[in-house]
């Protein structure tokens, strides 16, 4: 499978650091897209965990690895998750960029209908992405996040050669005017895109608890100094998976590359052990999105033609 027989090429991208000692997936994430991308640039970021090596031993010729130093100054909004994202989108030569976070991953039987419609719009200079919709799992491999705070749709494929730049913590993407505007505080322009209902697996809450801890404590230093982590994660030692409102089972198929991580979990998740409460006015909230299948006030990074 590939891009040329369209007559375009995808590029795929993504950043890393220290993905195996955070047990990142991220290995299964290149691997789930590299069939469809001539060439796939990932940022590596200092690290001596064997991440680096890990990308290595993958073999594959497409890959090309960059590699920085990360600023550890940069403690706020997550700023250094964009910069490196836009390290890795400055170096594509393909028309379109397909983005994958490190625990994000596509399912091998979803690469033909994405490569279809890009095709169908790539003339279309009025589309400039593709919207995914996103599961994300928390807990454990048989549950998803059900709260009304976890994003369930994002931008992943961006059109090349339009000042497209990640936004604000490398959740999503929009337009400038030039990348200078970009460092200079310009609000950007929500792209087009084409909702392409396609499922983006989300694997961010689901590692043993006291990975999922160490990680969300490593995480949250990007965007929160010592004092609050001090206080946040004093004493605590596994991450409290029962602190969220909801969730639901999944009952789909994991992607092929996740086979035998999903079948390795090795701790348990007891839905019923949830301890949030809910306020009269978000139990309200909830059956109302419930009965109509619609987020209300849902965030929304950009503006669907499609």
């Amino acid at each position: 499978m590939g891009t040329n027989y369209f007559e375009m090429k995808i590029s795929g991208f993504t950043f890393i650091r220290n993905g195996c000692s955070f047990g990142y997936p991220f290995i299964e994430s290149i691997k789930s897209i590299l069939p469809v991308c001539e060439e796939f640039v990932i940022v590596v970021g200092d690290c001596d965990d064997g991440t680096r090596e890990a990308i290595l031993e993958i073999g594959s010729p497409k890959i090309r690895i960059i590699d920085t130093i990360w600023d550890e100054t940069l403690r706020s909004n997550g700023t250094i998750f964009a910069n490196q994202t836009n390290i890795a989108l400055k170096e594509l030569t393909g028309d379109w960029a397909f983005y994958l976070q490190a625990d994000e991953i596509i399912n091998e039987n979803d690469l033909d209908a994405i490569l279809k419609k890009v095709q169908e719009f790539d003339k279309d200079p009025e589309v400039e992405g593709f919207l995914f919709d996103f599961l994300n799992f928390h807990g454990s491999y048989n549950y998803l996040n059900d709260t009304r705070y976890q994003h369930t749709k994002e931008i992943r494929i961006v059109r090349t050669g339009i000042n497209v730049f990640s936004y604000r913590d490398a959740q999503g993407f929009r337009r400038y005017p030039s990348f200078e505007e970009y460092n200079n505080n310009h609000p950007g322009v929500k792209l087009k895109v084409v909702h392409l209902h396609v499922p983006l697996y989300h694997y961010n809450y689901v590692r043993n608890p006291e990975q999922m801890n160490v990680k969300s404590k490593h995480f949250e230093a990007f965007y929160h100094d010592d004092g609050y982590l001090k206080k946040k994660y004093q004493d605590v030692r596994e991450f409290d998976y029962y602190n969220i409102e909801r969730v639901k089972r999944f009952t789909g198929n994991h992607p092929a590359v996740m086979k035998d991580i999903v079948k390795n979990q090795n701790w348990d998740f007891d839905p019923e052990k949830i301890h949030r409460k809910l306020s009269a006015k978000d139990r309200a909230v909830y059956f109302i999105e419930d009965v109509i299948k619609y987020r209300i006030g849902e965030y929304r990074n950009y503006s669907v033609i499609h």
